[in-house]
């Protein structure tokens, strides 16, 4: 009778095990489905905006209206490119995710100058930028051995979420660089809205701005939740490091590592 009960235990013991690691498998599809369905929304809705403005602008040169007036069409005409660059964007930076996912992306690296790469985004963000935005350099590391495409790439998606999260009244964005034994580090501080401590566990996951935007009532901004993951990937891609300090209501400094040559 013993050894019937002590089997009976242990086969219990057994069944119990299973169905919780059954209801942690269930869990886990319910969350990646739940994932993939404020992936899609996201989408939709942020590639909403860009293709009706599209539309309309063709619509618009196509009729003729536009013909005696050069300025505004020439107008029209640049509003439409800004919207195919960004749709070309984001959907290169899928892609790109997926091959560094896939570990199938190399890095071709080389010493890239750093007053060159800022000094070209700087001047396109204050141009583009429907708010003010002051810019502060201070590169005492002239230059970081990395992917220049790449590089390009990872502080446009940090200076735009400057921008994206800061006050209506305008943002201070101080970009920095110094020489370390073992790395180059590349500072990218402002002093906008700063992130919740909450928040400082997941930005950097992959999808997670969509899951964020799709909560009724959110007034965070929308997107993919694609920008962090693309630059913690690309830093690891380099073998280096990315690290984001904030205070909330305060600023926002993320510090980029990148390994010396």
């Amino acid at each position: 009778m013993g050894l019937l009960i002590f089997s009976t235990l242990i086969i219990l013991f057994f069944v119990i095990a299973c169905i919780i690691y059954q209801i942690r498998i269930i869990a886990q599809m319910n969350k990646i489905f739940q994932i993939r369905e404020d992936f899609t929304y996201a989408m939709i809705h942020d590639m909403k905006t860009p293709l009706s403005t599209i539309f309309t602008t063709l619509s618009f040169l196509h009729s003729g209206r536009l013909d005696s007036k050069p300025d505004l069409k020439e107008r029209y005409f640049s509003i439409a490119e800004s919207e195919v660059d960004h749709l070309l964007t984001l959907t290169n930076k899928v892609l790109t995710l997926s091959k560094l996912e896939s570990h199938k992306l190399e890095m071709f690296r080389e010493d890239v100058p750093l007053a060159l790469v800022i000094e070209k985004l700087t001047a396109k963000f204050t141009a583009k930028a429907q708010k003010p935005v002051r810019f502060t350099l201070s590169l005492q590391a002239p230059s970081v051995y990395a992917d220049k495409e790449y590089l390009e790439e990872v502080l446009n998606n940090l200076i735009d979420n400057a921008i994206k999260y800061s006050k209506e009244s305008g943002v201070d964005i101080r970009i920095s660089s110094e020489s370390h034994e073992r790395y180059t580090l590349v500072k990218i501080h402002d002093n906008g809205l700063g992130i919740s401590e909450a928040d400082q566990r997941t930005i950097f996951d992959k999808y997670e701005r969509a899951a964020a935007g799709r909560k009724k009532g959110s007034k965070k901004a929308s997107g993919f939740g694609l920008g962090l993951n693309f630059v913690q990937q690309v830093m690891n891609a380099h073998e280096g490091k990315v690290f984001v300090t904030s205070i909330e209501g305060e600023f926002t400094e993320f510090t980029l590592y990148f390994p010396v040559k």
